[in-house]
């Protein structure tokens, strides 16, 4: 073990080159890879002397440690021993560090001297020297750079050039690019030059191109670059060019369909490009080969009535509808309209016998239950989801409503969306699971400003209140969603309609009233109560949650009456003639002072043309008859009768007037004495036909 003590204390005070110290470092320690470190030193410019001593030193050691390894196989080493090697290990290695930074010095040097180094710039240049002459020697290489130089001054558009230069260069460009119109239109940055072409070129121009690339559109649909002119020629060609591009694709839609690059092309040709009958045409491929070939096969018949032609039509079509879209959905195509549309064709056969084809619906909806709601943006799209959703079983709306509760906001502003909202508001029965997934997400102060003055998201929202109301959904609209009530109750539903929205509504109505109170405190200067009332539609919902009556003690004790006195304290009270009072402001807030004035206890009947009580009315405290007296007081009181009988106000007395009359309150009476005492000004006002309708009843 001294032997090892004595040839450690000698090679680290004698004079070895680095090369040599770096393998005594490596053999003392442990074998491991060499770092970057030791390479760039092992590596470095030593002499040809140096080397040869390194070698004789090298050999020298290798032996002394050879007999140290065979001495520590029979013992350990002391404790001492260690110490001296570990300190003349870290001794080498810093004299490595201070080599390295050395070498790094010396190569620094080497890299500023060097005269044949170039510059990043200079390879560069180079590099853009070779793609240059690379893209010339390509097919149509000239063409093409002589044809970029002019799209460049064509493209512009700031400033745009005068019609006579565009026009100037579109004719250079067609000049050059009429031959080769193929070969241009595949190329990623040639491409754009065909599709400026055909911006600004004529009618005839773009028939000439249409029909240059007569046979090839197939192609350009599933070209990354080409189907970018595809789609210009369709937006800017005329109705003829159109029908070329049509009746080359027909045939070729379903593989299309199932095409990343295709199934872009055949969605905007459907949905932006086609008439009524060549989307039918473009439908009608979905049903199956004989359909893809021959055009006129099937034309002027529904899908019904094709299959039920026989039974092997409607096996045929059936298995090529559910093969295509299920290959689309695979693909990702869920949310294309074109494959909507098939959806819709593919459902009608199941629903025309429910029974029959009940293994189908389940795999259907298992196959979209994750992707609803890539279906409710579109006409098509959400009549197959609320189809489905009446037609599924309590399992199945479970995932149904999963999938759809992360999009609810989207879902319920949507123009079609707010009806499959609405399908299973009347569809479900677990209204636990309905509220927790759909209304106490949505019905919150941050959304209901936003939500009650929207066409569609109120939507939803009066259907809680007011069921079907004709007041709010058209004819149509009922149909359409009777059609699936009656579907979910031959299937799976089984609470009664009412029991279930008026248990969703005693949920949901808290929620709607907290929602609109809470603008009142609104920091935010758009979204106030009064901005609220200032909307028609919004200041409609308003009335019609006041007028919904509901068994929660919360709503009739304490938040409806909040929210009559607020809109009392911004409608009645202030001066009527003031520009920025609301009935002056916002004309509709008249009809809404009438609504609560007759409240549920009053109606205006259309043949009689007059207002009367209804028989066993729900009356509902603080509005009515007592709104009335309420509002008919502050005027009384405060000598404002003649200021209310001008403009929008005088509806509103004419109203309190017949309310008071009917129910022959003592206040009736009062209101009665005032009116006769300013009847001559009335007289005065003809051009104020509110003040003209107290006068008739006042004779």
């Amino acid at each position: 073990m001294a032997s090892k003590t004595k040839v450690t204390k000698r090679s680290a005070t004698k004079e070895i080159p680095r090369a040599t110290k770096k393998s005594k470092v490596v053999t003392e320690k442990l074998p491991s890879p060499p770092t970057e470190s030791e390479e760039e030193a092992e590596s470095s410019g030593d002499d040809i002397s140096d080397s040869s001593e390194d070698e004789s030193n090298i050999e020298e050691e290798d032996e002394e440690e050879e007999e140290e390894e065979e001495e520590d196989e029979l013992d350990e080493l002391d404790d001492d021993e260690i110490k001296v090697d570990a300190k003349d290990s870290d001794e080498e290695e810093d004299e490595d560090e201070e080599d390295k930074e050395d070498d790094e010095d010396d190569e620094e040097k080497e890299k500023v001297v060097d005269p044949n180094k170039k510059t990043s710039a200079e390879q560069h240049a180079e590099q853009r020297k070779l793609l240059a002459e690379r893209k010339l020697q390509r097919k149509s290489g000239q063409e093409v750079q002589q044809i970029k130089s002019l799209w460049e001054r064509l493209r512009v558009t700031k400033p745009t050039p005068p019609k006579e230069v565009r026009d100037k260069l579109c004719d250079e460009i067609w000049r050059l690019a009429q031959d080769i119109v193929l070969d241009l239109v595949m190329k990623h940055d040639a491409s754009r030059i065909i599709q400026t072409l055909v911006k600004y070129s004529t009618k005839e121009r773009r028939d000439v191109i249409v029909n240059s690339l007569k046979g090839h559109y197939y192609v350009l649909a599933t070209s990354s670059y080409g189907k970018y002119l595809l789609v210009k020629l369709l937006h800017y060609g005329s109705k003829e060019s159109r029908a070329v591009i049509v009746n080359e694709l027909h045939g070729k839609l379903r593989k299309l369909m199932r095409h990343k690059e295709g199934a872009y092309v055949v969605e905007d040709l459907f949905v932006l490009y086609s008439s009524a009958d060549q989307k039918h045409q473009m439908i009608r491929e979905f049903w199956g080969a004989e359909y893809a070939v021959f055009k006129e096969s099937g034309k002027g018949k529904t899908v019904l009535e094709v299959t039920k032609e026989s039974s092997e039509k409607k096996q045929l079509i059936s298995t090529n509808l559910a093969g295509t879209i299920k290959a689309s959905v695979e693909k990702g195509s869920t949310g294309f309209q074109i494959l909507h549309a098939a959806m819709k064709e593919y459902v009608s056969i199941l629903e025309d016998d429910i029974e029959a084809n009940d293994a189908a619906i389940r795999e259907f909806i298992d196959i979209l239950s994750e992707q609803f709601a890539e279906l409710v943006h579109t006409q098509e799209g959400s009549e197959v989801a609320s189809t489905l959703i009446a037609l599924a079983n309590a399992k199945e709306r479970k995932l149904i409503i999963r999938s759809l509760k992360s999009h609810t906001t989207e879902l319920i502003k949507n123009e079609f969306g707010n009806s499959v909202l609405i399908t299973l508001f009347m569809t479900v029965d677990d209204t636990v699971l309905l509220h927790k997934s759909f209304s106490a997400e949505i019905f919150t102060p941050e959304l209901i400003f936003d939500l009650v003055k929207e066409k569609f998201s109120r939507r939803p929202l009066l259907y809680l209140l007011k069921g079907l109301d004709g007041k709010y959904f058209s004819p149509l609209i009922q149909k359409q969603l009777k059609k699936y009530e009656e579907l979910a109750y031959k299937k799976t539903s089984k609470k009664p309609q009412e029991q279930r929205r008026n248990e969703l509504a005693v949920k949901a109505i808290p929620l709607l009233y907290q929602g609109v109170l809470s603008t009142l405190g609104a920091e935010n200067p758009e979204k106030t109560f009064e901005k609220l009332l200032s909307v028609n539609i919004a200041a409609q919902f308003v009335t019609e949650l006041i007028l919904t009556n509901v068994e929660v003690e919360e709503v009739n004790t304490k938040l409806r009456p909040q929210l009559l006195d607020a809109i009392f304290e911004r409608t009645v009270k202030g001066d009527v003639l003031e520009d920025f009072h609301l009935i002056n402001k916002v004309p509709f807030i008249s009809r809404s002072l009438k609504a609560l004035i007759q409240g549920n206890e009053f109606k205006f009947n259309n043949e009689t043309k007059k207002l009367e009580a209804i028989e066993n009315a729900e009356k509902i405290e603080g509005t009515g008859s007592d709104f009335a007296k309420r509002v008919v007081s502050e005027v009384l009181e405060n000598n404002k009768l003649s200021d209310w009988t001008n403009g929008q106000g005088a509806f509103v007395i004419v109203s309190i007037f017949e309310v008071l009359q009917i129910s022959k309150d003592a206040k009736f009476k009062e209101l009665n004495q005032e009116l006769k005492k300013i009847k001559k000004e009335l007289v005065k006002n003809k051009d104020n036909k509110g003040a003209q309708l107290l006068l008739a009843l006042l004779q």
